[in-house]
């Protein structure tokens, strides 16, 4: 029974590096413009399908063509922000879910008809067998998928931290009227800021490719769950998306095992409903008049 619950941990931890990673974005995308993109389980997909056109069409590796993912992301990102989401910047918030909803509806009907309905996979030889250490076992994807997850966040907040783009972004999110009458182009950034958001969706879906099948609407099972982690860490709070996306997966891991796998869903959403009634603003979100 400890080998399965060590087991349980090990895997759960592994995954919660990937959520951690995709709930970055949410949580950065919110803090920013204060917008809930309801379309980022959609662009997680996509960044599972960029994988795997890379992988099937040129026989790349998700992990080599992780570059190419980022960017084409980041792009994507960049002009949804700009043709869509900024048009409506002031907007009351419900019209921004639908238009966020919307975009999720467009991605996957458009995945539909390039990649048809059909389930999909990424085989890369030599990761099929696990690392074995005892009688415990590691996936050697996620392994990967949790180092890259590490140097991806790290990357985020040194680039939030270090750079000037980082440092407009951070004042942007503070204070967007006094970050436009100190030079800045609030526009831009909230621009930079989603695509980044995005980015970070593409290299989730990515890291996801070689670990689990790939469909146009898989991207719904991941959608809530990165509300959920971004809420539970404190919607805006970075390094709050990153503990959170840690601890749900161990969450998730540990009560598959103890009630089964449809039962981890709902102890998740549990978890949820207990955090919006007695601590709404997260495990690090900060109060606010």
């Amino acid at each position: 029974m400890a080998v399965s619950i060590t087991q349980s941990l090990i895997d759960g931890l592994l995954m919660g590096g990937v959520y951690a990673l995709a709930a970055l974005g949410v949580s950065l995308i919110f803090g920013v413009m204060k917008i809930t993109n309801f379309a980022h389980g959609a662009l997680i997909t996509v960044g599972m399908f960029v994988a795997y056109f890379m992988f099937a069409q040129l026989g790349v590796s998700p992990y080599v063509s992780l570059p190419i993912t980022i960017l084409v992301m980041f792009l994507l990102g960049y002009g949804i922000q700009k043709l869509t989401i900024n048009p409506i910047i002031t907007a009351p918030s419900h019209n921004q879910l639908l238009l966020t909803q919307g975009l999720s509806i467009v991605l996957e009907n458009l995945l539909l008809v390039l990649f048809t309905a059909n389930y999909k996979s990424i085989s890369l030889p030599g990761f099929d067998k696990a690392i074995k250490f005892g009688a415990l076992s590691i996936n050697k994807p996620k392994l990967i998928a949790f180092g890259l997850v590490v140097l991806a966040s790290l990357g985020v907040y040194l680039l939030l931290q270090k750079t000037d783009i980082g440092h407009a972004i951070s004042a942007t999110s503070v204070q967007r009227e006094g970050a436009t009458l100190m030079g800045i182009k609030v526009e831009r950034i909230n621009a930079i800021a989603f695509g980044i958001g995005v980015a970070c969706a593409g290299v989730a879906g990515a890291l996801l490719a070689p670990i689990q099948y790939i469909s146009p609407t898989v991207g719904e099972g991941f959608q809530l769950k990165c509300f959920v982690i971004a809420v539970f860490g404190g919607l805006g709070n970075i390094w709050g998306a990153v503990v959170a996306g840690l601890i749900i997966g161990v969450v998730e891991s540990v009560a598959s095992l103890a009630l089964g796998g449809s039962w981890s869903e709902m102890v998740i959403y549990l978890i949820f409903i207990l955090v919006l009634l007695f601590k709404p603003t997260g495990l690090f979100g900060k109060k606010t008049r």
